[in-house]
């Protein structure tokens, strides 16, 4: 396994030999409260502490924690991600959870995403960066991603469609959230509307959940 992670493979994706290493991996989640203690540090610093090698490390924390170890790589170069949102054909989307600001959630640390992936698009890559326009990129958040998805009656607003809105303002949308104080909320965000009813008002939670699953080709039989 050790050798496997020092490998540029071509077979499977190695995202800790493509990070660069250990001092390119940062430890944002634990299952067991005993090793919570390293969240926030990299894998290379962990690994000085338990005065093991890098590799033997990530083993081994993933045998103690019972589960996958959540982390994020830094791989990826500013330039490259400028000139592939500004694709036509790239959609955006977000594979972090949806997390609150208090409880559980601040036992662990989440990726920026989690809090900040959309308004990001707008606030950095629209106003600040001008990588698209503003049309460009509410339609790649919404249209665009609707339609890959083959999702019905979404992404748009259009007659016998749900009224799925978002109502913010383009000159103070920001994202907030940062690797080292990921739990924070993005402005600029007044009024949210899901299914018809209002979830957000005038920047604070009303409570309502009208939330559904919404389900794709891909939905069979319950599978």
């Amino acid at each position: 396994m050790k050798k496997a992670m020092n490998t540029d493979a071509t077979d499977w994706e190695n995202l800790y030999y493509g990070a660069g290493g250990a001092e390119h991996v940062l430890m944002l989640s634990f299952k067991q409260d005993s090793l919570k203690k390293y969240t926030g540090k990299t894998l290379a610093e962990v690994a000085v502490i338990r005065g093991k090698s890098p590799e033997e490390t990530a083993m081994d924390l993933i045998v103690q924690d019972s589960t996958r170890v959540g982390v994020a790589y830094f791989l990826m170069n500013e330039d490259n991600v400028k000139k592939q949102v500004a694709l036509p054909w790239v959609s955006f989307g977000s594979d972090e959870a949806s997390y609150t600001t208090e409880g559980v959630f601040m036992k662990s640390n989440a990726h920026p995403r989690a809090y900040g992936n959309f308004s990001r698009v707008i606030g950095k890559y629209t106003r600040d960066e001008k990588v698209m326009s503003l049309q460009q990129a509410i339609y790649k958040l919404a249209k665009l991603p609707a339609t890959n998805l083959k999702l019905k009656k979404r992404g748009e607003l259009k007659a016998g469609n749900y009224t799925d809105i978002v109502i913010f303002d383009p000159a103070s949308v920001q994202d907030h959230s940062t690797f080292d104080k990921p739990h924070q909320y993005s402005t600029g965000v007044i009024h949210v509307f899901v299914n018809g009813v209002q979830v957000l008002k005038d920047g604070e939670h009303t409570g309502k959940k009208p939330g559904k699953f919404v389900k794709g080709p891909g939905y069979k039989n319950g599978k």
